[in-house]
């Protein structure tokens, strides 16, 4: 096999199992000629300590291996793999049979010995084609939904630019970076739209919710376990990280991430290396890292519960997506933005807010952000007959509105300040649960004075 220029598809990382020295090393040769990592095995156990070990792209297998039989050797390489390696039978002993048994077994291709580059180019094309579609598939159905959450972006805010201006900037590079704000800013939206921008945009975005699943699952879920690793690992899994490979994970609200795990994170950042659950072997990972907070990190730090080298490492550019009360010109383009966006119901026909209710949607704070705007319409589309929808479709907190400004040191009674902070407290936090915590009172009394101050919302 001569030696070749580098393939127009990009590199890739491929595995030669082969037992014949000369063949790995011409075949070899040539590959990384074409600009590809090449790893070489001449037995299944050295093949299969690879793939558990690191992550190929597509594997070169002989159907004779000495004394053992490729093709015994193919759906052990799946399996290790979660069936995303793309295999190819190499044999000098070609026959119909063989070449029909190993695509019944998940073989991506069959290559008669001896091949010519062109061969091998055609091949490595058309696994990088399949790839590529498999991985825009996957985004697209992540991504599927009844709007374009990039409206949410859109601005006329000069300070809300200027976090859009360096984010597009160094989409392209793998820098780490840390999106802060409070919470429903759209802090995922933006890190969605960094990956769109960036050369990965290709490859699975994968979001990791931090405060979503118990510590002692956490660990599984992020790096992955082997079988027997604890009860009820009852085979091998991957994890989110495997997944992200080549591609992006988002680790939304890394500041609930366990104290337990921040060193393993680190190691991930620093290295891009981590270890599964239950297996002492090291395991590579080429992923770029974003990372969103609502908390103080900073005080999170010196209160002993985030890893001052951690944080360091997940801050290399910071990003600060400034609450919805500070973006006043985006408030109502965004409102009318979604209300032409998101989907309505069968046979109705909404297409406009009422003046009134354009005047509550301009005067609210918004605690909740752009998610609590999002809901209000999503509401409004939902209960208006059409065409408008009108103040009284949207919901209970913004009513009165416009009358007066309920803020600490307005002219209300305590009994309207209190109202109002349940429902900002309410709309910002994740859960009741959350709000409850933040507010010092237990779910059963917020759930009472929620039916106190919004009754309309929970009759």
């Amino acid at each position: 096999m001569a030696i070749e220029e580098k393939l127009e598809a990009g590199s890739l990382s491929l595995l030669l199992i082969d037992d014949e020295p000369s063949l790995r090393r011409t075949v070899r040769t040539a590959l990384e000629s074409m600009g590809h990592r090449v790893c070489e095995a001449a037995n299944s156990k050295q093949a299969l300590e690879l793939v558990l070990r690191q992550r190929f792209d597509l594997a070169f297998l002989d159907l004779r291996l000495g004394h053992e039989n490729g093709l015994d050797l193919l759906p052990q390489l799946l399996f290790a793999t979660d069936k995303r390696l793309h295999v190819v039978i190499i044999t000098a002993y070609a026959s119909l049979d063989s070449a029909i048994q190993a695509m019944r077994k998940g073989a991506f291709d069959y290559l008669p010995k001896p091949f010519t580059p062109d061969q091998v180019r055609v091949v490595l094309d058309r696994s990088n084609l399949v790839r590529g579609l498999k991985n825009r598939v996957a985004e697209l159905a992540e991504r599927a939904g009844p709007v374009d959450a990039t409206i949410e972006l859109e601005t006329r805010e000069p300070e809300m630019q200027r976090v859009l201006d360096v984010a597009f900037q160094v989409a392209a590079s793998d820098a780490t970076i840390l999106l802060r704000g409070e919470s429903g800013t759209g802090k995922g939206v933006l890190a969605r739209a960094i990956h769109a921008r960036s050369r990965r945009a290709n490859h699975r975005f994968v979001t990791v919710h931090c405060p979503a699943m118990p510590a002692e699952l956490f660990e599984s879920e992020l790096f992955g376990h082997v079988r027997g690793s604890f009860t009820g690992a009852v085979q091998d899994r991957d994890g989110r990280v495997d997944a992200a490979d080549e591609g992006t994970l988002f680790l939304d609200e890394i500041g609930d991430l366990p104290l337990t795990l921040q060193p393993k994170l680190l190691r991930l950042v620093q290295d891009k290396e981590f270890e599964r659950v239950g297996d002492p072997a090291p395991r590579k990972a080429d992923v770029r890292i974003l990372a969103a907070t609502n908390r103080d990190l900073e005080a999170e730090v010196k209160a002993g519960r985030f890893r001052e080298d951690l944080f360091y490492r997940l801050n290399v550019i910071e990003l600060t997506i400034p609450p919805l009360r500070q973006r006043r010109k985006d408030v109502l383009p965004l409102a009318r933005a979604l209300l032409a966006n998101l989907p309505r119901q069968p046979g109705k026909s909404v297409t406009d807010l009422t003046a009134e209710a354009e005047a509550a949607i301009n005067s609210f704070v918004w605690p909740g952000n752009v998610r609590e705007l999002r809901n209000a319409i999503e509401r409004g589309l939902i209960l208006a007959p059409g065409p408008e929808v009108g103040l009284e479709h949207l919901p209970g907190q913004l009513t009165g509105v416009t009358g007066k400004r309920i803020e600490v040191g307005a002219p209300v009674t305590l009994d309207e300040l209190e109202a109002e902070h349940v429902r900002r407290v309410v709309a910002s936090s994740p859960s009741l649960d959350d709000a409850a915590a933040t507010l010092g009172i237990d779910p059963s009394t917020l759930w009472r004075k929620r039916k106190k101050v919004e009754p309309k919302e929970n009759s």
